[in-house]
């Protein structure tokens, strides 16, 4: 067992000492401190602690990077410091007293979509299979197998993956279609409000008595769209499956109805009429003024994006936002990308955003192995950037951009440029995804057999440029300085 006494103590001190520091807890790697004053934090004797890889803020949280056996060192500072531990929920609240409104509001996005983007990477995956079996033809005429010349799709000509198929659009079908229930509950528990009735509103905005959302245009031109008739006035019953932003305003309505509720109705009958009216309102909100307003907000950003990626400037598009999207994560502004990607997929059944976002992630991990091979013998070093490069390539890019990349600065912009490469040559192969999945490697899962090949050498330019300009930029900096030198 590591003896962590002797860090735990100095880093105490090095923050500021147990009066500068508002809120205290840990997550799988770091510790997380609210300090109430960064500027005593004195960064270089930090990360001078043989412990201790790195540390970054971030979303109002000083994060020292400890490693694995984080639970140790923080059981060791708590004993040293004679504080007690404060939940990630409270810690999160205090953090957000330092950060701006822009900066709340992105922090209050991300914790909404958090706890629902395993449900979608694994949407992704199911997508991407199904689409290898029944929409690429892979057998050919005499039972062989041709990625070029086939005629037979795999469900075509086996009963069994046929079945296989028709049995895992069950979760599909829930995780895409049902989306909006998973958005109106998230919002709901984000926001204090009760989940279960973020549930019952989801289900009203998806359930199988409204017309499908993926029937209205032809439903409308027909002029069939169904309806409800109060004898005076009539709203359209239409479903609203696989949009995001009328379930996330229908959630906010429902959250905001209950707290005005809570506030006027007597406690004693509170949990009989709150939910109740909260509830009911919400529903006729959503259906009259949010869920179409929400509708045409949507559809214009998607378009917006949409026509950016296709169009004749498509390249100037995908070149800057392929080299700012890591800026972007510094942030926290990246966490709308997650709305935009699903409101491309919902209008247009695939997404070439999320692609450039992949490629970034694995742009960031290849930098590290740059450093890496410049400082073959720093042991220190490779403790943080070894599982930082391995993160960035499963998808998690903010260990190797502030313990690494941003430190020394070259490799983020090698980073950046190599990205931008890579997102530019993805867009213009128009190279899109059909869910969003896991943002690296294992990201090409996600799309359809026939751009398997272009995503692959996306990958391998995200991954070579980024390596080899971090080389050259580094010799450079060690010729003209005798090493590297961290900011």
């Amino acid at each position: 067992m590591t003896n962590f006494r002797e860090d735990a103590k100095n880093l105490l001190e090095y923050v500021g000492g147990r009066d500068n520091i508002k809120a205290l807890t840990h997550c799988v790697t770091r510790m997380r401190f609210v300090l109430y004053d960064e500027g005593k934090a004195d960064i270089s004797k930090i990360e001078s602690l043989d412990s201790v890889k790195g540390s970054f803020t971030q979303a109002g949280q000083f994060q020292v990077v400890i490693g694995n056996k984080v639970t140790e060192f923080y059981n060791e500072f708590i004993d040293i410091s004679g504080m007690e531990g404060t939940s990630k929920e409270d810690v999160k609240k205090d953090a957000k007293d330092k950060q701006n409104p822009i900066q709340r509001l992105m922090s209050n996005l991300a914790e909404i979509f958090a706890p629902i983007i395993p449900a979608i990477v694994v949407g992704g995956l199911i997508l991407g299979f199904r689409n290898i079996l029944g929409a690429v033809p892979l057998i050919t005429e005499d039972g062989g197998f041709s990625f070029r010349h086939g005629v037979k799709t795999i469900v075509e000509i086996s009963q069994f993956w046929s079945g296989v198929n028709s049995f895992l659009w069950l979760p599909g079908e829930a995780i895409f279609h049902f989306l909006p229930v998973a958005i109106t509950w998230s919002v709901a528990r984000k926001m204090g409000a009760t989940p279960i009735l973020g549930i019952v509103l989801g289900i009203t905005l998806v359930s199988p008595q409204l017309l499908n959302a993926y029937g209205v245009a032809d439903a409308a031109a027909a002029g069939k769209i169904p309806f409800w008739d109060f004898g005076f006035f009539k709203i359209n019953m239409i479903g609203y499956q696989a949009q995001v932003i009328p379930a996330m305003l229908a959630g906010f309505t429902l959250v905001y109805l209950e707290r005005f509720f809570r506030k006027i109705i007597p406690e004693v009958v509170q949990m009989i009429f709150v939910p109740f009216f909260a509830l009911l309102i919400s529903i006729i909100i959503a259906h009259t003024i949010i869920g179409p307003i929400g509708w045409r907000i949507g559809s214009a950003i998607s378009s917006i994006v949409y026509s950016g990626l296709t169009s004749s400037f498509s390249f100037v598009f995908a070149a800057i936002f392929g080299f700012f999207y890591s800026p972007l994560v510094i942030t926290g502004l990246h966490h709308m990308t997650n709305a935009v990607d699903l409101e491309l997929i919902g209008k247009f059944g695939s997404t070439l955003l999320w692609p450039m976002i992949a490629l970034s992630n694995i742009a960031q991990g290849s930098a590290v192995l740059g450093v890496i091979y410049l400082d073959k013998k720093n042991e220190k070093l490779k403790e943080i950037a070894v599982p930082s490069a391995i993160s960035c390539y499963l998808g998690v890019t903010e260990p190797a951009m502030f313990g690494v990349n941003i430190k020394y600065r070259f490799p983020f912009l090698a980073a950046m440029i190599g990205s931008s490469l890579a997102g530019l040559f993805s867009v213009m192969t128009d190279t899109a995804s059909l869910s969003i999945g896991v943002g690296g490697i294992p990201g090409i899962l996600s799309f359809p057999l026939n751009k398997w090949p272009t995503f692959f050498i996306a990958m391998i330019i995200a991954i070579a440029v980024p390596f080899i300009l971090t080389i050259i930029f580094g010799k450079r900096q060690i010729q003209k300085e005798g090493k590297l030198n961290e900011i």
